[in-house]
């Protein structure tokens, strides 16, 4: 007779020699990769999927829809539309364009879907001369010419989305991340608009006299206007140079009369 004698399990069988911290740490690198991925795909597919939405879609999407952003109700509001109009003239689009003025101290300019612009009031105080303040209205449409503002809301909203997944954060931190996306644009994309804007400043005085002006005041040592604007566009110096170099390629006039630009010619409505 054969004598069978059994053996004890090996306890080693399924068990790892890798320690679990490690292990954890692969599983936590290999998932956020992933996680990076399908952010990327989904970025990238929605950024050619709104690319191909028309601007009198996109109008038609959003009649009626407001940012929600505080404003000020002045009558220099009135004076920077009137001005916006006349350099949209210059351009045929569906957009029917709508400026207001936020009451914040940083000199900045917004671009938002449906055609919803808005200055800050730190901007308008800035500014020396109609001319100065028409070129960044123009590039601000240059973004409505390149569709920038409606790939940035796609973009951001993806973003957005993937982050309070990830993080369960909700919606106040989304509405950071959405912020934050919608208030950058490309180094390209802002090297377009300056060229699309400085088309129309041309178009419309003749001469692109005083349309670098913002930027020369950044760059000449304004150190609270470089803090606050830099954040969200390219060095003001490479734009400087760039402007100049379009104008001169394009036999666009330096020089040239510009009209004063004086918020102290306007009265706050709520305010007087």
């Amino acid at each position: 007779a054969v004598v069978v004698t059994p053996r004890q399990p090996d306890e080693s069988v399924n068990v790892s020699d890798t320690h679990p911290l490690a292990e954890a740490g692969v599983l936590l690198a290999g998932t956020a990769a992933l996680f990076a991925v399908v952010t990327l795909i989904a970025v990238f597919a929605i950024n050619i999927l709104l690319g191909l939405v028309s601007p009198a879609t996109e109008v038609r999407w959003l009649s009626g829809w407001e940012p929600g952003f505080e404003v000020e109700d002045s009558s220099e509001r009135e004076a920077v539309q009137a001005l916006l109009d006349r350099l949209a003239r210059h351009w045929q689009t569906d957009y029917t364009f709508s400026v207001q003025i936020m009451p914040e101290s940083d000199p900045n300019a917004l671009a938002l879907p449906g055609g919803y612009i808005y200055v800050t009031r730190g901007l308008l105080d800035q500014v020396e001369s109609e001319n100065e303040l028409a070129f960044v209205l123009a590039h601000e449409l240059g973004h409505y010419e390149g569709r920038d503002h409606i790939r940035q809301l796609g973009r951001a909203a993806v973003i957005g989305l993937f982050f309070a997944a990830a993080s369960g954060s909700g919606a106040k931190n989304t509405g950071f991340v959405t912020d934050l996306t919608l208030r950058n644009f490309s180094r390209a994309q802002e090297t377009a608009a300056d060229a699309f804007g400085l088309s129309l400043v041309q178009a419309e005085y003749g001469h692109v006299a005083d349309a670098d002006q913002f930027f020369t005041k950044i760059a000449d040592g304004d150190n609270t206007m470089l803090d606050s604007y830099a954040g969200t566009h390219p060095a003001p110096a490479s734009r400087i140079t760039a402007l100049r170099a379009l104008a001169q390629q394009s036999g666009w006039s330096l020089t040239g009369t510009t009209t004063p630009w004086a918020p102290s010619d306007f009265q706050s409505e709520t305010n007087p």
